[in-house]
């Protein structure tokens, strides 16, 4: 069973292409669920039923999983059966008789702007390595992009005469993003003055951010950066590494940009995803309201 699913995550980096941090995901939570069949005396992928998958269900529920964890590993066990019947290793999908957990629908936490203010006024710009964290949390504020397509961005993807830069996300769909007047600055200066003094192994590095061992920054490196920034000017809110996109989002929509342009510079597939920040901006509208109107509490 473990070399079958190895096989099937030869096939999802090979014929699908996914990224690498989605491949892990999908042997973690498949690895697990192997495990599970094993504990219960399945050896074989023929013998395992809906029983079996509802059962393992039921005990990520009772180790107190969220409801997306179940639901994403119920994603990951219908494509893996997808793909065994497929090969012929077993006959049947017994995944199609079982029904995926419904999702919680949570809103996301939006940084208000003057917490997002004190977040880019925390690095210290004269230092090399504050100039650099200065450009990432601006350059995230300023396009709304994901932290994984923060590190992966190249020098050549910056055009700071124009005024924007080219970013690859999800399935690998590019899209160009304005940049702000304060980020072009700060980009510049770092790119111009400390970039260079980051690197330590080879000066061919493409990458645009440098981490402290002068490669490319890593997902690790950079929530260290911001964990560090949040605890320092002691800002209330969680701050997650989405915390900037979600607030560019929350922001902009707040201040009268149309959802389609949101959508585009998010890259989101469907503008279904686009559309919960219109909530967190009626949810804050209330908030206002109860606070500041006279009768609001009456």
């Amino acid at each position: 069973m473990t070399n079958d699913l190895q096989s099937f995550i030869r096939f999802l980096s090979v014929e699908r292409g996914l990224s690498r941090n989605t491949l892990e995901s999908y042997e973690r939570d498949l690895q697990q669920f192997v495990e599970y069949l094993q504990q219960q005396g399945i050896t074989a992928w023929r013998d395992s039923g809906k029983t079996h998958i509802a059962g393992y269900l039921s005990q990520l529920k009772m180790l107190g999983r969220a409801s997306a964890t179940m639901s994403r590993n119920m994603v990951s066990i219908r494509a893996l059966y997808q793909y065994l019947v497929k090969e012929r290793v077993t006959d049947s999908d017994p995944s199609i008789y079982v029904d995926a957990p419904k999702l919680e629908k949570k809103l996301p936490k939006v940084l208000s702007i003057e917490e997002v203010e004190k977040l880019l006024e925390a690095p210290q710009p004269e230092l090399v390595s504050g100039a650099r964290d200065k450009a990432m949390l601006e350059l995230l504020y300023a396009t709304g992009i994901r932290v994984s397509e923060l590190i992966s961005l190249n020098v050549t993807d910056i055009n700071l005469q124009m005024g924007f830069i080219r970013c690859t996300g999800k399935a690998d769909k590019e899209r160009n993003i304005p940049l702000s007047s304060i980020a072009i600055r700060c980009l510049t200066t770092y790119i111009h003055n400390h970039r260079m003094k980051l690197l330590k192994k080879t000066a061919d590095e493409e990458a645009l951010f440098i981490g402290h061992l002068g490669t490319r920054m890593t997902r690790q490196g950079f929530w260290k950066i911001l964990k560090k920034y949040a605890n320092e000017m002691n800002i209330e809110n969680e701050i997650t590494p989405h915390a900037l996109r979600h607030s560019f989002a929350a922001h902009l929509i707040e201040n009268g940009a149309d959802l389609r342009s949101v959508q585009e510079m998010l890259g989101h597939s469907d503008i279904s995803s686009t559309q919960m920040y219109v909530q967190v901006t009626k949810l804050k509208m209330k908030d206002v309201y109860n606070l500041a109107h006279p009768r609001a509490k009456l």
